[in-house]
């Protein structure tokens, strides 16, 4: 059985390391996201040769997320597959990419039933438009942030340092007791915000080892929004969290362009903004397609076949 254990910060330079050589843009490909959701999704890692494994239990159970690294993957396969059969459990892989589905399916032709996880799709925007919110679509975002500036004149934002990180803090618990829902997806809703508290946290406590970064915006001294993100590669960035009340007409989308404009100014080599997947929530679907994303991160769920050593 694989030796898997709890992330530590100390992980963050191999575990990365891995995740660079896999060229894979999804929000899970990420140590920040990794170490943030550990305690929701109880995910832990091991490695064999350049891979980082990490064993999870997701929706539809435990099982692992794709190997990332480089060198041979049919002995990492083979060790994981052992691993799930001597747990008595089948062999499953969460947020299979599109080319990692063509990789297993190469590799064990037949052996793996395949479906889309919708509700696990990430978007991802290209920077420039999220920054500069140009063309008839993004019409609107323009219109909120214009009525904003002319209802505030005393806006400023900022980085998120250590100094204002309380702040931020603070604000997450007002949002929360502000906004808790009472309709609709009442209880999927509840357990996201638990789940969400958690790793807000874990971002606060751990906001610069981790190597976060994050803007907040204050109307009259006051913070009213704050955004946090951090690298998936070079040329991607994962948005983990964003707060605005949203009583105050063009917070969030004016905390999102400053957020872009600031990375496209700190980090111009990034192209693309991940917003994370919706987890099938109807109001976070919404929100996201309102930006019309350019691209989608599509990922499958692979089930070993019973036949080939997958378990009931």
């Amino acid at each position: 059985m694989i030796d898997f254990r709890q992330p530590k910060i100390s992980d963050k330079l191999w575990i990365e390391r891995c995740f660079h050589a896999s060229g894979n843009q999804g929000c899970e490909n990420n140590f920040a996201t990794l170490f943030l959701w550990s305690g929701t999704y109880r995910q832990q890692v091991a490695s064999i040769g350049d891979y980082v494994l990490e064993r999870m239990h997701g929706a539809r159970g435990p099982g692992y997320l794709f190997p990332a690294g480089s060198g041979p993957l049919e002995p990492v396969l083979t060790a994981l597959e052992a691993d799930a059969a001597e747990r008595g459990e089948p062999c499953r892989f969460f947020c299979v990419t599109p080319e990692q589905k063509e990789v297993l399916e190469k590799i064990r032709p037949g052996e793996y039933h395949l479906e889309p996880d919708r509700d696990g799709w990430d978007y991802l925007y290209h920077v420039d438009r999220l920054a500069d919110l140009k063309g008839k679509k993004l019409h609107a975002k323009r219109n909120h942030i214009n009525r904003f500036l002319d209802t505030c004149s005393d806006w400023t934002v900022e980085e998120i340092t250590v100094e204002n990180l309380e702040e931020c803090a603070k604000m997450d618990l007002e949002w929360n007791r502000l906004y808790r829902t009472e309709n609709g997806d009442a209880e999927r809703e509840a357990e996201s915000r638990i789940n969400e508290g958690r790793a807000m946290r874990k971002a606060f406590a751990f906001y610069e080892p981790m190597g976060l970064f994050g803007l907040l915006i204050r109307m009259e001294g006051r913070v009213v929004a704050f955004t946090m993100g951090s690298l998936i590669n070079s040329e991607t960035v994962d948005i983990h969290f964003e707060k605005a009340y949203g009583e105050i007409q063009g917070a969030y989308p004016l905390i999102n362009r400053e957020f872009a404009r600031w990375i496209r100014k700190n980090y111009p080599e990034v192209v693309w903004l991940n917003r994370e997947d919706d987890m099938g929530l109807e109001g976070l679907r919404r929100a996201k397609n309102s930006y019309h994303p350019d691209r989608m991160v599509e990922k499958y769920l692979a089930v070993r076949n019973l036949d080939c050593g997958g378990m009931i």
